[in-house]
């Protein structure tokens, strides 16, 4: 057989790509290809939940992508860093585990995505997961390890939920189960207090299998399409391997669109005027783009907090030592330890707002090129409200012929009235939770603006000014019924190739409401089952 030469060929190994692979790998008569142009996963700042403080900052690691000038955060260039290595983003993120709303997959169904619908996606979530109570209670039997970490949370913490008693917001007890709306304690793909990624719960073992191939430090140029047909793929260093059943885009909501562009699949015009052949003219590849975009409001506290422990020596080595000791302690958790999903306003028919409370400050300070996260020196928390369904819709398109290029990214946040009242609306939930008596006890002076003393149109300004995504970009390669509207069918099949697809966060239809990686990695394993389905159709 061609030693390059194989079944599947699946472009990017990161959240989606990994499961691809050792789903498809199963079957040891199929030949499976899995190309990423990062390198290895195999890092402590990876293994380790806290370290992705760091790898948000590391080129070698991440792809530091910057937004074109966003006119609705106040002209600013914002700094979108993607997974550049095994894993992905997935490999680099906050792990924090959220399935989303059922009614955000009911919205997927309605705008054309048939058998996307919460009662049809349920299934593949609880096929990835397995959940594992505090105390190491396990139920499901899926490679992801998600932990329920509420045995570790600092205790700051226990101001956030007495306040939303306060003005009668729910609590819940998990955020992936059948009430998920209320605030909660978020849960985290973590195995033994170390990232329980895809790369580490699909891929760890799949890589020992003889019919599958991973190539790293491997960059998409195109994808090599014959008459209507998706043929392969080609490299920048010119390697060309053949897929004689499907090429697989899985480069995550900018590098999939970019490769689709770049193979003369997407908007016409754009294309033409690079120089590149139309081969599929659909101004959908790159559009549709959309992202939650978040402020916090940082407040110094009248009781320690998490700043105590990992600014100062003295508690960087006690949470080195609980680390080490039994894989515990601040070290094994996310930044993230609360939040949850509430409506800003009772008449509301669902939640609008995400959560973020968390028991930490910092600062973000510019070195050159680079960032540095610097912990605060006082004690300090955070809170942020973040509007869960933006409307604005945004663009990812090549900047040019070459694959080195960084795409343009407009994500055109706050262009909707919607979107505006939303932020609004976050703000003022956010002075009401800090209004109660619990947060008055436990907040000493704002660390920043001055949240209180906010009006509407301060809040928005504010907002604009210091706002920044969320790491959540979706739909760039949307699914749909309809070809006009949409890039892949409801099988994620690109419309107008054979033998091509996209299945990664960029085929969402529409963002979720919280967290994007754990609907990324079902819509993985489901789009799988889908190809699979397909190949025995054809055999058979």
């Amino acid at each position: 057989m061609d030693d390059n030469s194989f079944d599947y060929i699946i472009a990017g190994a990161g959240s989606a790509g990994c499961i691809l692979a050792e789903q498809l790998s199963r079957d040891p008569s199929i030949r499976v290809l899995l190309l990423e142009a990062g390198g290895s996963d195999r890092s402590p700042w990876v293994s380790l939940p806290l370290g992705y403080g760091k790898l948000h900052t590391d080129p070698n690691r991440t792809w530091q992508f910057l937004t074109e000038p966003d006119a609705g955060l106040a002209g600013r260039r914002i700094k979108w860093p993607r997974g550049r290595l095994i894993g992905g983003s997935g490999s680099i993120n906050a792990m924090v585990y959220c399935r989303g709303l059922p009614s955000d997959f009911d919205d997927w169904a309605a705008s054309g995505a048939k058998g996307w619908d919460w009662h049809s996606v349920k299934p593949w979530f609880e096929a990835l997961e397995t959940q594992v109570s505090a105390d190491n209670t396990r139920s499901g039997s899926g490679p992801l390890h998600v932990q329920d970490v509420c045995d570790q949370i600092h205790p700051v913490n226990r101001h956030f939920f007495d306040g939303l008693k306060e003005i009668g917001l729910p609590v819940t007890g998990n955020m992936n189960g059948d009430d998920p709306e209320g605030g909660g304690i978020y849960r985290i793909n973590t195995k033994d207090g170390m990232r329980c990624s895809s790369a580490r719960a699909y891929l760890g073992t799949a890589k020992k299998r003889a019919n599958l191939t991973i190539l790293t430090r491997a960059h998409v140029r195109r994808v090599v399409i014959r008459d209507g047909l998706a043929n392969g793929i080609e490299l920048t260093d010119g390697r060309q391997f053949t897929a004689r059943a499907e090429v697989i885009l899985a480069a995550g909501a900018i590098g999939s669109p970019q490769i689709l562009q770049l193979s003369g699949i997407g908007p016409g015009e754009i294309l033409r005027d690079l120089g590149l052949p139309v081969l599929t003219d659909n101004p959908n590849v790159g559009g549709n783009l959309q992202d939650h975009v978040g402020v916090s409001y940082t407040f110094e506290a009248n009781e320690p907090t998490l700043n105590g422990t990992l600014a100062t020596l003295p508690g960087k080595a006690g949470a080195a030592w609980a680390y080490l000791w039994n894989r515990k302690g601040p070290l094994s958790l996310s930044v993230n330890q609360c939040g949850g999903f509430v409506r800003s306003c009772p008449k509301l028919n669902r939640a609008d707002q995400q959560l973020y409370f968390n028991p930490v400050s910092y600062r973000v300070i510019a070195e050159g090129s680079r960032t540095k996260v610097m912990i605060d020196r006082f004690p300090g928390f955070l809170i942020c409200a973040q509007p869960t369904r933006p409307t604005s819709r945004g663009r990812i398109d090549i900047a040019g012929a070459d694959p080195a290029q960084a795409p343009l990214i407009r994500p055109n946040s706050l262009s909707t009235e919607e979107d505006r009242r939303a932020v609004v609306a976050g703000g003022r939930l956010c002075q009401s939770i800090m209004n109660t008596q619990a947060l008055k006890r436990l907040a000493k002076a704002p660390a920043g603006p001055d949240l209180m003393s906010l009006n509407d149109d301060a809040l928005l300004a504010d907002f604009r000014e210091r706002a920044t995504t969320v790491f959540h970009p979706v739909s760039t390669c949307r699914m749909g019924v309809d070809p006009e509207s949409s890039v892949t069918d409801n099988r994620l099949k690109v419309h107008g190739v054979d033998r091509l697809r996209v299945i990664d966060a960029s085929a969402f239809p529409n963002i979720t409401s919280g967290n994007t990686n754990a609907p990324t990695m079902m819509l993985a394993l489901k789009g799988a089952s889908m190809v699979l389905e397909d190949r025995k159709r054809v055999l058979s």
